[in-house]
């Protein structure tokens, strides 16, 4: 059996410009027009849970309905039974964060151009009902001429869509972290943040741990008065705690910004700041796509934060007509089959059209095929993360599968976190009839880092070790109360997930309470119980003094 890495067909790849335990995002070229693109593909082991492929098509779609020249722009989306990836534009350009990094606060001008170019992005993804929710440095790119994109939208989702908590902490606005649905408004808060850091060099709130650096998010003044005086009123609209009192679209916010800039740099404002930005780039050469002449791989990267542009328009004549459609129909179905487990024994005739791989568009108006388990709006990327330290600055999101996984596109860059589907089972072996798996005996469920990440939230993880691969029912439940040692009054639904394919799950929940008290307790059951019995966590909240 080959080992060979699987490529997508018609591409030709030269270098690999990031991996990480999600996968892997390479420089390469189209072979037949010659035009370069960046491939990021699906590791091998996030392909076989259905609920990353899900993410990673849902990505795929989000991209391929937005047709902005401030955005990575997606070429094709391509899924076969050895592969999933995403062919997007190569970006030519350097991270913002990279030049936060390397040369230090910008000037107010050149801040602004930032922050007009990437809202401008943000103002194309929300007209077509897309929140990003994870603007942060790390996640713009500075071009050579002093323009920037905006790219990586693996946690992005519809507006309005409860997806549970996710962004990046020292980025989300107060109510992502209360697991609000999103919105428009919590992209502008991220912008307005790292705005701030451009001006300053440094984020708008700090704390020592997670939950601190939530209250601050929550509670804490804007610093406004830290900025330069012409934009103090920007810094405070876009940092407004209530989401009500902030411009409700990127693109309010646009123009909010240049009657500021207009006003208080001058009518040259842009010019300036651009020619600024491209000064700054010219300083690292070496860290644009198109100069690097060896493969590089950082920490834990799969972002989609890469190159040069090549605009869409000679690339989208390559992908498939009507005929190559139909084609590429079947080998779509038959990927999702082969994804999601289901029987298939291949023939030497499929096994070649397998090859070929199936390539869908995914332009405006397509959607991608739904997965069976539920969408977190997970990212598909990088490895387990677990941070005490704000300035790691991990995206969270609220499980459905009990992964946690992080991505950073280089050393300094912030992680991106995010739930990932559900692990799923193994296939039956080609002709047997499906069996229903025997439920497994459960020998340990554990809860640990119960802890309170704002006024009324908490975040907890939950352990569950099994001796066989057979489904278990794990039950998470939640209590308010003020004796120690007594769980108190239920508080909200319990929460039930189902898990097989293992024998050991992990899985990150978090609640928001409704009761106040002066104790919160979490319990975990399963079913079948587990040899212990039941596991439970109980922690005294900060609005509590005993004495």
């Amino acid at each position: 059996m080959s080992t060979r890495t699987w490529e997508v067909p018609g591409y030709t790849g030269s270098l690999e410009l990031g991996s990480g335990a999600s996968g892997r995002v390479v420089l390469a070229v189209h072979e037949e027009t010659g035009v370069p693109v960046a491939v990021k593909y699906l590791s091998e082991s996030l392909r076989t849970r259905p609920g990353f492929v899900h993410d990673f098509r849902a990505e795929a779609r989000l991209l391929g309905g937005l047709e902005s020249p401030y955005v990575t722009g997606l070429y094709e989306y391509v899924e076969s039974p050895q592969g999933a990836a995403i062919v997007m534009e190569l970006v030519d350009g350097v991270s913002l964060r990279t030049l936060l990094t390397r040369q230090g606060p910008l000037t107010p001008e050149a801040a602004l151009v930032v922050l007009k170019g990437s809202l401008l992005g943000l103002a194309d993804a929300h007209q077509v009902g897309v929140v990003h929710r994870d603007y942060k440095p790390e996640n713009v790119l500075v071009l050579p001429d002093g323009t920037s994109k905006l790219v990586d939208f693996g946690i992005a989702v519809d507006a309005g869509t409860d997806g549970g908590v996710a962004g990046t902490p020292s980025y989300m606005a107060p109510e992502q972290w209360t697991g609000a649905p999103a919105s428009p408004a919590a992209d502008v808060y991220a912008a307005t943040a790292t705005f701030f850091e451009c001006l300053t060099g440094h984020k708008p709130f700090a704390g020592d741990n997670i939950a601190e650096l939530a209250l601050r998010h929550v509670e804490a003044p804007v610093p406004a008065e830290e900025a330069p005086e012409p934009v103090r009123d920007l810094v405070r609209r876009g940092l407004a705690k209530d989401p009500e009192q902030r411009p409700a679209r990127a693109a309010e916010f646009v123009r909010e910004l240049e009657a500021a800039a207009g006003a208080g740099y001058g009518p040259d404002w842009e010019e300036r700041g651009r020619d600024r930005l491209a000064a700054l780039v010219a300083l690292l050469p070496l860290l644009l796509p198109s100069a690097r002449d060896g493969a590089r791989t950082t920490t834990d990267s799969a972002h989609t934060v890469l190159g040069p542009a090549p605009g869409p328009g000679p690339v989208r004549a390559w992908l498939p007509g009507r005929a190559g459609m139909l084609a590429s129909a079947a080998a779509v179905l038959l990927g999702v089959l082969l994804t999601y487990g289901v029987p298939f024994a291949p023939d030497e005739a499929a096994r070649d059209t397998a090859q070929a791989v199936a390539t869908s568009s995914s332009g405006p108006g397509v959607s991608a095929p739904e997965s069976a388990t539920p969408s977190t709006s997970a990212s598909p990327s990088g490895s387990p993360s677990s941070s005490s330290s704000p300035d790691a600055s991990p995206t969270t999101a609220t499980p459905t599968d009990g992964t946690s996984a992080t991505a950073s596109a280089s050393p300094a860059d912030e992680g991106t976190t995010a739930p990932a589907g559900t692990g799923g089972t193994t296939a039956p072996p080609t002709g047997t009839p499906p069996t229903e798996p025997t439920a497994p005996a459960v020998k340990d469920v554990a809860l640990s880092g119960f802890t309170q990440t704002g006024p009324m939230t908490a975040t907890a993880t939950v352990v569950v070790t099994t001796d066989g691969t057979g489904p278990v029912s794990v039950t998470i439940s939640w209590s308010t109360g003020n004796l120690p040692g007594v769980p108190g009054a239920a508080d909200g639904a319990a929460q039930t997930f189902t898990r097989s394919g293992a024998t050991q799950y992990t899985i990150p929940v978090d609640h928001t309470f409704q009761n106040r008290g002066c104790y919160w307790t979490v319990q975990a059951t399963t079913d079948p119980a587990a040899a212990g019995g039941t596991a439970s966590q109980q922690l005294l909240t900060r609005q509590c003094d005993l004495r």
